[in-house]
């Protein structure tokens, strides 16, 4: 004789199982961390300049994260990379940067335990990238 099968649905619920005495409850809890890094290459340094010292001006603190002061103008890239902090892609674009791809790095964890980690990028390989 079988005994018929009861639905999943309609069994009782289990009771929380309460950690041992001599244990710490586990922490299970996982970090996860998502990093997007844009690329751009600078089309028109003239314009980069132009708009990173307008920006200078506007944002100070800014600029001087990035080593400006008043007697001391911004490198190419400096002014690139303000210019980065403070628009974005279309407004880039019309600044002299133009997009060149991302890259994506994402990272979850445990706190005792190593990072699994995910790259994702569709920037170009360069030949002369190292």
């Amino acid at each position: 004789m079988t005994t018929p099968l009861t639905h999943p649905s309609l069994l009782p619920a289990l009771p929380a199982q309460q950690p041992a005495p001599d244990r710490p409850p586990l922490d299970l809890r996982v970090h996860v961390q998502r990093i997007t890094a844009e690329t751009y290459v600078v089309t028109d340094p003239r314009r980069v300049l132009a708009h990173a010292r307008t920006a200078a001006r506007t944002e100070p603190g800014t600029a001087a994260l990035l080593g400006h002061t008043p007697l001391t103008p911004l490198s190419l890239s400096a002014a690139a990379a303000l210019l980065a902090a403070l628009h974005d892609d279309d407004e880039l674009e019309a600044m002299g940067l133009h997009p060149a791809g991302h890259a994506t790095c994402i990272s979850a964890a445990r706190t005792d335990e190593d990072p699994v980690l995910l790259e994702l990028s569709n920037a170009p390989e360069h030949e002369n990238s190292p």
